[in-house]
């Protein structure tokens, strides 16, 4: 089992991500700590942001005072409803967080069946709960886990993956071909994504560009990738590096069937209506383009915008990193297209939509919150908190050796050439 601590100041945006699972029937509220049940047992983004108000009000200090938990079984696991929270609750006794309020979330729209828990660090008395070892705690905590329940023992592996960060390449740092084959050797394998822009919007994040290079040899047409560093303002940093260099994963023929095969995965996926009701609510809840992005990140959302030497949006990508998907704006919704982000950012005339009509979207319940909460929770300015991001999310490969791989296969060839 492999556990995620996000950390991050936005509690509405943590709540409102789980809640939407739970109305489109892709999730569930398995579990309240300290946390009082309603009347009819339904619940909604306002009523639980009200639970953790008296906390989160007691302590002015703290940035992220957020805690945004994963726990995730291996897919072989077959984990009931009644262990599922039996485990959370034992985790956040352990992990510190016992007599925190919590709720505790199950998902249900990706293969891998897991939960999330949003809780509070900060106590009733205003103090902070101390985390500086919380992941080799937490590490602890999942390796008793899995033995007491018997679940699948996650490997080194998985367990680095699971707890450290990939970071971004920089250029400034020098060997800057190792540095690109640790994502591109990677990237496509974990992501759904259906067009070759989408793919250099997910390189962008770790400061790499794709091109396609056409030419002719031997008088046959041929087709090729290149990849390049970019610098902090998206200007190409390096010379480019071949496809090849970086195995086949990496080049246009097997890039473009993993294109053809995420077309058909996200027609059927379920997570469409979720992240286009996710993008109109930050529409509906936010004044410009910083904030609506800021609204975006701590949801675990990426917003892409590229545009031309003018300044107009030609294109807006949006990369959820929970789903591990990847969507242009019109492929959500006609109305989420570049034209419509181009004319509010630019022309300042702010779309109007309809926010569909379910317990945890419906304008009179925003309109209700009070403007105070709405500022803190929303429009607050503090930093992205990567934490909830791609970076969190995606495997360590920065600890590959590439040229050290590279030296020993080319020993294991010379080897085979002398037998």
């Amino acid at each position: 089992m492999i556990a995620k601590i996000g950390k991050g100041s936005n509690m509405y945006g943590a709540i409102l991500y789980n809640q939407q699972k739970v109305d489109k029937e892709n999730g569930a509220v398995l579990f309240l700590n300290k946390i009082p049940d309603t009347v009819d047992g339904k619940y909604s983004v306002a009523y639980f942001n009200k639970c953790f108000e008296p906390y989160l009000s007691a302590n002015i200090k703290t940035e992220k005072t957020v805690r945004h938990i994963s726990l995730n079984p291996d897919p072989a696991d077959k984990v009931s409803d009644e262990q599922f929270m039996e485990i959370a609750l034992e985790y956040m006794e352990r992990m510190g967080y016992g007599s925190q309020p919590y709720i505790v979330f199950k998902h249900t729209d990706i293969d891998r069946m897991h939960i999330h828990i949003v809780s509070t660090c900060v106590g009733i008395d205003g103090k902070k709960i101390p985390d500086d070892y919380d992941h080799p705690r937490s590490m602890a905590i999942c390796r008793d886990l899995e033995q007491k329940y018997n679940l699948q023992k996650a490997t080194k592996q998985e367990q680095k993956q699971g707890n450290k960060v990939f970071k971004p390449m920089d250029y400034h740092k020098g060997d800057i071909k190792s540095q690109i084959a640790s994502v591109v050797r990677h990237l496509p394998k974990y992501y759904s994504l259906s067009t070759m822009g989408s793919y250099n919007a997910l390189l962008s994040l770790f400061n790499i560009t794709v091109e396609e290079v056409k030419g002719e040899r031997n008088g046959q047409p041929v087709n090729g990738l290149v990849y390049l560093a970019l610098d902090e303002n998206g200007n190409k940093a390096s010379n480019p590096f071949k496809a090849s260099l970086f195995g086949k994963d990496a080049g246009i023929t097997q890039l473009q069937k993993h294109f053809e095969q995420s077309k058909e995965k996200l027609k059927t996926s379920s997570v469409r209506s979720v992240l286009k009701n996710t993008v109109e609510l930050g529409i509906h809840t936010t004044s410009n383009e910083t904030d609506f992005k800021k609204q975006l990140t701590e949801q675990g959302i990426n917003t892409i915008i590229r545009r031309n030497n003018e300044g107009r949006i030609y294109g807006i990508t949006f990369i959820d990193h929970e789903s591990r998907s990847v969507w242009n704006g019109s492929q959500l919704d006609r109305n989420l297209s570049a034209n419509v982000f181009n004319d509010w950012w630019n022309n300042g005339n702010k779309p109007r939509l309809k926010i569909q009509d379910n317990p945890i979207t419906k304008t009179n319940e925003l309109d209700n919150l009070p403007t105070k909460d709405l500022f803190e929770f929303l429009s607050q300015e503090h930093s992205s908190n990567f934490d909830l991001s791609v970076f969190s999310l995606l495997p360590d490969a920065q600890g590959d050796d590439y040229e050290e791989e590279q030296f020993a296969n080319r020993i294991k060839k010379r080897k085979g050439f002398r037998k």
